[in-house]
């Protein structure tokens, strides 16, 4: 446990900036879980609707850090595979 004050504060401060990214996180899961169910059932209309919307949060995400920006590149990159793919 920290003791200087300075301290106890930053862990203050983490533990609001986890709980607001762990939202974030969240979204970039179900935004990513409809795109694949969407190319899935086959309707590539409609997923390249939902991927456009997921491919605006994941950016977002990755360039405020919350994401690492290597891992937001992955995720975009593998649902638009997965999307062009779909017949």
């Amino acid at each position: 446990m920290a003791n200087h004050k300075s301290a106890l504060k930053r862990n203050r401060q983490n533990l609001k900036k986890n709980e607001r990214n762990k939202g974030y996180r969240t979204l970039v899961r179900t935004l990513s879980k409809k795109v694949r169910t969407e190319a899935e059932a086959g309707n590539k209309e409609q997923a390249q609707k939902e991927l456009k919307a997921t491919v605006k949060i994941i950016a977002k995400v990755g360039g405020k850090g919350i994401l690492h920006a290597r891992a937001a590149s992955r995720k975009i990159s593998g649902l638009t595979r997965l999307v062009n793919r779909t017949a």
